[in-house]
């Protein structure tokens, strides 16, 4: 059983985030936070937002930073815990793919129908 299970490919979630978008968080203890997404790691379904999801490191100083002592960073967080931020409604959005007649993909709004990013 296990070696069919091995053959079966997981159908992976087109991605309709990237870098520069903003975004809010839908779940989890940061729910309700807007931030712009700094890396899009599709390999392991993560985004990192700026300002959201801060984690503190206790760092030795080192070449890098000569002090030492405690550093916030952002953490990644998992992308179906966030979504679309549409400006003119201020809220989160579902988005879909439309194509133009020139060939241009955009991501739409399924909302209002404008064109986000």
């Amino acid at each position: 059983m296990k070696s069919v299970m091995k053959n079966i490919i997981k159908k992976r979630k087109r991605p309709t985030i990237r870098r520069d978008d903003t975004v809010i968080v839908t779940a989890g203890k940061e729910k309700g936070r807007t931030g712009r997404v700094i890396t899009v790691d599709w390999k392991r379904n993560r985004l990192l937002i700026e300002g959201v999801n801060m984690v503190v490191r206790h760092t030795k100083p080192n070449a890098k930073n000569q002090q030492g002592g405690i550093v916030k960073n952002e953490s990644p967080i998992h992308y179906s815990n966030v979504q679309l931020f549409n400006p003119s409604l201020k809220r989160g959005v579902r988005v879909k793919k439309q194509i133009t007649d020139a060939g241009v993909k955009n991501r739409v709004c399924v909302k209002t129908g404008e064109i986000l990013g």
